[in-house]
């Protein structure tokens, strides 16, 4: 992962920023924070898909100079909601993309799914610091992403909990001596449930994690530990280690979010409150540190922090993030693909809850992949498993 050079004390303040999904929870969470540092920030973007109302509350308090809403059909509503205010608004696929491009210092990636592909991608070939919270980017394109990160010179922060603590605990000079990282799971919701207990599960209680709070895409694969699957792909692409040197512990409690061991039998974690504010304000005022409004953890009061191994029989997508990874090419993506069709599926109460891993198995033993050479082959590989892993659907309904 390419790590500028902190910059000087006496930057120029504020900081332009630019919000890709503002309206989702790390959006939310991310105008939390600039709101309690208003003088520090200067909002340039904010997209979002459909939620025009939010959208346009954000744009107005924030005082954007544009608001983007990817559903082209809102457009007339979104320029009504802001009349008056002198904030540009445009529409559609393409305008968030353009939106991607607009001179920021730093950009939020917060868009959910492979549909945040594209701009995530923008962001990075401007030579932008990108703050990614979008992990299906590195999932379904990560040779190009980091490719692109070596060209353009940008910076890539993570911002999933998990992958922000080894980004602040990795010593990157000596990448020799990292023995093994190690990434914690919750668990989610149904830890100790048997699989023959998940049949029955419903969206509602999918969607309730113990420890998070989150949306309900990624609340479900949670639930699954698809979420930490992808992740495991996530920390092979931005840490340049092999997927056998990526453990996944079950860690209740939430509180240590990742760990760094070394040849010599360190150690090194990074603590703090399930609040995903943290490592967002990390990204966003790196490489200095700033002030958050989230929850911090009381080191005086008895913590019973508990660790156990992941039963990949249990939670077998784990395995089937390690063999997309083995096998290289665009396994990865159709792991993804097959995996949101699948989610979407179950939230609208169409798959049950304990088939969504059999759709992405399905869909990986059916599909066909030859070499990828461009972002391209990419989409239409993610077509082609959204169609295999729809047949899936099918012949399970």
């Amino acid at each position: 992962m390419h790590q500028a050079s902190p910059r000087l004390a006496a930057e120029k303040l504020p900081k332009t920023v630019t919000i890709l999904g503002s309206t989702g929870s790390v959006g939310k969470s991310t105008i939390d924070l600039i709101r309690g540092h208003r003088e520090k920030f200067q909002v340039r973007a904010l997209t979002a898909n459909k939620n025009v109302s939010l959208l346009a509350t954000q744009a107005k308090d924030l005082k954007a100079e544009l608001a983007v809403i990817a559903d082209e059909s809102l457009h007339a509503e979104l320029k009504s909601a802001l009349s008056g205010t002198g904030i540009g608004t445009a529409a559609g696929h393409q305008a968030v993309i353009d939106a991607a491009s607009m001179q920021a210092d730093w950009i939020m990636a917060a868009i959910v799914g492979a549909a945040g592909v594209e701009s995530t991608l923008k962001a990075i070939q401007q030579g932008r610091t990108v703050a990614l919270a979008n992990k299906e980017s590195l999932v379904c394109a990560g040779p190009f992403m980091m490719e692109a990160v070596r060209k353009s010179g940008a910076t890539l922060l993570p911002v999933d909990s998990e992958h922000n603590a080894v980004f602040q605990v990795l010593d990157t000079a000596q990448r020799s001596a990292i023995r093994r990282i190690i990434l914690t799971a919750s668990g989610g919701p149904f830890l100790r449930r048997s699989r023959a207990e998940l049949a029955g599960i419903t969206p509602e209680e999918a969607v309730r994690h113990p420890t998070w709070a989150m949306g309900a895409k990624i609340s479900v694969d949670s639930a699954t530990m698809m979420n930490k699957s992808l992740e495991i792909i996530e920390a092979a692409y931005l840490f340049h280690v092999k997927h056998e040197q990526i453990e996944v512990l079950i860690h209740p409690q939430s509180i240590v979010h990742s760990m760094v061991e070394y040849i010599d039998g360190s150690i090194l974690s990074q603590m703090g409150a399930p609040d995903m504010r943290t490592p967002i304000a990390h990204t966003l005022a790196w490489p200095e540190r700033v002030r958050t409004t989230g929850d911090t953890l009381d080191l005086s009061k008895s913590l019973n922090l508990v660790f156990e191994p992941i039963d990949i029989e249990r939670f077998y997508a784990i395995k089937l993030a390690r063999q997309a990874l083995e096998a290289g090419l665009g396994y990865p993506t159709a792991l993804n693909a097959a995996n949101e069709v699948a989610v979407e599926a179950f939230l609208a109460k169409k798959l049950p809850f304990s088939a969504i891993e059999a759709v992405a198995d399905k869909t990986l033993q059916n599909i066909h992949i030859s070499a990828i050479s461009s972002l391209n082959d990419i989409f239409n590989l993610d077509a082609e498993a959204r169609a295999l892993a729809g047949k899936a659907l099918a012949a399970l309904q």
